[in-house]
């Protein structure tokens, strides 16, 4: 496989003259470049009025690799050829390289580049390119390339050090100017720098000699010569040059400008409107790299140079930011190709559903405002933006049902679109790469309600799609007060996130969060939210249950796919008095989960679990019931034998139950024993008046109407196995539940751990 290497524009902020002054200090030997060791000039050649110079040179390069693979090779030193091109009219260097050792089995070769800043003549640009392809190397090929890419990375940050060693050599001798290349016969143009000074000697001259950083030529200090005299002027009596004019920035980019001493061209491209930036001329600068988007490898840098350049070539659309395209390199731990692939199929997304404009085309419902339980809130210490969720507040089934899913995903889209926003604003803020957010997710009061299966589809999905479209964005995610119930939610939802979103989770069971190693060692004390203690207030909304009357029918969510009530989720069942429908679920490994979601669409039923050792017998059907009530239909299963006996056959494992018409009712049984479990929903009786043992007129003319002894629910249940969290719920039992309108029956058994919840 072939390695290539692209360099960001590295810029000296001296004229080209002054560069190619130091440069040539670099030869013929150099202190700062122990590998070198011999160079030769093999041919050397200048244009007739001494404005170009061609020389080529054969190196020798002790490299660093280890003694057994050289003994293999049969080598001791590296030879390359290389060939640098000067040209002083055009101020230019270009200098080509390759290897002579080895080329049969491997190619290294390079191209690099001085010249003048594009927008400030007083300023030198260096650039490069380079590939490595192994071939063959007796059966090294992979130790090779480890270890060609290793030295060649370090020689890329040493061969920028050494022009600023020398440069700095310059200036300390008072050599502060050198003055421009002119054709024989002409005036110098005129300088920006005079010197008073005496000339040097007339045999002074700037040799043509260049090595870039490459594998192996950014160490190599070998040069040919050009016989070429230019002056040098020291800084005895040099006046300040004057400013170059650059052209002015607007007033959001003319703030971060301050660290350097005139605008890059990068910087200026920054500044422009989105539709006037990222063309292909542009080009990123180290200096731009370093405080926009952090510190980078060379190797790093080089993947995201390419794939920018790569994606101002052939992508149609408009180009992301740099700080996006970073991220999903990051994602794929910097694989070129696995990122490019990954950009691209969200980039589609996103020119589909016109994410880029989001932010001014999206406006939430009225539901979002008052029930959704999130918001931005400051940032953290390390100056990311922070969101507050209060998950265990938010009715997440209320509002599926009365937005749906479409709805909730485009709000979360828009919530991550302010994130990578508020990103960049803190990065001009606080003068440092801010590209990714602080969550915090409170989970006071998460019960079975967000296990509603829905709900919890409606989740999984909108994960899928802010982790393929939004990688690298979370810095950091706080999940404090998790309660019992977490761990089921987690084992839901953590295959669905990447394994290194995961690492970035902390959680705090209880009030964990307010001792050491909590929620001060990422949030500054006055902005700690007065929900968690303290002192700021935030503006979240409190939550809480959405209305009913707010919900949408089953029609107009199924039009939008979300089929909440098909059987291929949830089964319906109906129940008669005298005739109850239950439920067999085998469990083989004991503290496997029973979890179950059900709504009560008619009548009242008490609902129960029970758990035997044998297999109850096949199920059966009822004879017709009292006052002529039908025999229950197919969708009404028996299970317990009326020979049965309570206490002896089965045992109840969980309190009986109540539940109204109109209820939802989600919960959850950690399993004691394996066999056969059995969920009953049954028929709810009503009570005989207390004072008296004659029936109540009500209970008389109700007993009298066929459809008052008939319920019907709606259930969907699932079991999870133990291996996915033992031990994770009783490591969080001391955590409760604080959401009285959520929690309005809470059963628990002294034989399990478990808990149910109705809502009303």
């Amino acid at each position: 496989m072939v390695q290539k290497y692209q360099s960001p524009v590295r810029v000296y902020k001296y004229p080209f003259e002054l560069v190619m002054a130091a440069y040539e200090r670099r030869f013929p030997t150099c202190h700062l470049i122990p590998m070198f060791v011999a160079s030769d000039v093999v041919s050397e050649e200048t244009s007739e009025d001494g404005a170009v110079t061609k020389v080529e040179r054969r190196c020798a390069l002790d490299v660093d690799a280890p003694r057994l693979l050289k003994r293999i090779a049969g080598v001791d030193y590296v030879y390359f050829i290389q060939r640098n091109t000067l040209d002083r009219q055009e101020r230019t260097l270009h200098i080509e390289s390759h290897n002579e050792t080895f080329s049969n089995r491997v190619i290294i070769s390079e191209t690099c580049c001085y010249s003048v800043h594009p927008e400030n003549g007083e300023w030198t640009c260096f650039e490069q390119t380079a590939s490595l392809d192994i071939k063959s190397f007796f059966g090294f090929e992979s130790t090779v390339e480890k270890i060609a890419m290793k030295q060649y990375a370090s020689s890329i940050k040493k061969g920028k050090e050494i022009i600023d060693f020398y440069l700095n050599e310059l200036e300390d001798e008072g050599i502060t100017h050198v003055d421009r290349w002119t054709p024989s016969g002409l005036p110098p143009p005129p300088s920006t720098a005079r010197s008073n000074s005496p000339p040097l000697p007339p045999d002074f001259s700037l040799t043509s000699s260049s090595t870039p950083a490459t594998f192996t030529s950014s160490l190599d200090p070998t040069a040919p010569t050009s016989t070429t005299t230019t002056s040098v002027h020291t800084s005895a009596d040099a006046p300040t040059s004057p400013t170059v004019p650059t052209p002015p920035l607007p007033a959001d980019a003319r703030q971060d400008s301050s660290s350097t001493d005139g605008p890059s061209k990068e910087l200026v491209a920054l500044a422009l409107p989105d539709d006037q930036a990222g063309t292909p001329d542009d080009k990123l600068d180290a200096d731009y790299i370093k405080r926009y988007l952090g510190d980078l490898t060379p190797l790093q840098e080089s993947c995201l140079i390419r794939l920018r350049k790569w994606l101002q070539e052939t992508h149609k659309g408009k180009i992301p930011k740099d700080q996006h395209i970073l991220r999903f390199l990051r994602a794929r731990d910097f694989n070129m190709d696995k990122a490019r692939e990954v950009l691209c199929q969200s980039l589609t997304w996103r020119k589909q559903h016109q994410v880029d404009y989001l932010l001014e085309t999206w406006t939430s419902p009225q539901v979002l405002h008052d029930y959704y339980t999130g918001d931005w809130h400051h940032h953290d210490r390390d100056g990311r933006p922070l969101y507050v969720l209060r998950l265990g507040q938010m009715d997440t089934k209320g509002l599926v049902r009365a937005l749906g899913e479409e709805s909730l995903l485009r709000h979360v889209l828009s919530i991550n679109e302010e994130g990578l926003r508020r990103c960049e604003e803190n990065t001009k803020v606080f003068g440092r790469p801010i590209s990714c957010w602080t969550c915090l997710v409170d989970l006071e009061g998460l019960n079975m309600r967000h296990l509603w299966r829905p709900g919890v589809k409606a989740l999984l999905r909108i994960i899928e799609v802010v982790e393929a479209n939004y990688p690298e964005t979370l810095g950091r995610l706080l999940i404090l007060r998790a309660p019992r119930v977490f761990p089921v939610l987690w084992t839901l939802v953590s295959p669905f996130i990447d394994e290194n979103t995961r690492k970035k989770f902390l959680i705090y069971a209880g009030n964990d969060y307010q001792g050491p190693g909590g929620l001060l060692d990422y949030i500054d004390k006055d902005i700690i939210p007065d929900f968690l203690g303290g002192e700021c207030m935030c503006e979240v909304p409190e939550g809480g249950l959405v209305p009913k009357s707010m919900y949408r029918t089953t029609e107009d969510m199924e039009n939008e796919g979300v089929r909440l009530w098909t059987e291929t989720i949830y089964q319906s069942a109906s129940i008669f008095k005298g005739a109850p429908h239950e439920l067999l679920i085998q469990i083989i490994d004991a503290s496997s989960v029973i979890t179950w979601d059900f709504d009560v669409c008619k009548g009242d039923v008490v609902f129960n679990i029970f758990h035997s050792k044998r297999a109850p017998q096949p199920a059966r059907k009822e004879p017709p019931g009292p006052h002529g009530v039908p025999p229950p239909p197919g969708n009404n299963v028996q299970l317990i034998d009326k020979s049965w006996t309570l206490g002896q056959d089965y045992s109840r494992v969980e309190s009986a139950l109540t539940c109204k018409e109109g209820e939802s009712v989600q919960g959850s049984h950690v399993t004691r024993w394996p066999g056969f479990y059995i969920l009953q929903w049954r028929f709810h009786s009503m009570p005989a008046c207390a004072a008296t043992s004659l029936p109540r007129v009500d209970d008389v003319l109700a007993s009298l109407q066929v459809s008052s002894h008939k319920c019907k629910v709606m259930y969907y249940t699932e079991v999870l196995g133990s291996e996915d969290f033992r031990g994770s719920m009783t490591s969080l039992e001391s955590s409760h539940s604080g959401f009285s309108q959520l929690s309005a029956a809470t059963t628990s058994s002294s034989q399990s751990q478990s808990s149910s919840m109705i809502s009303r």
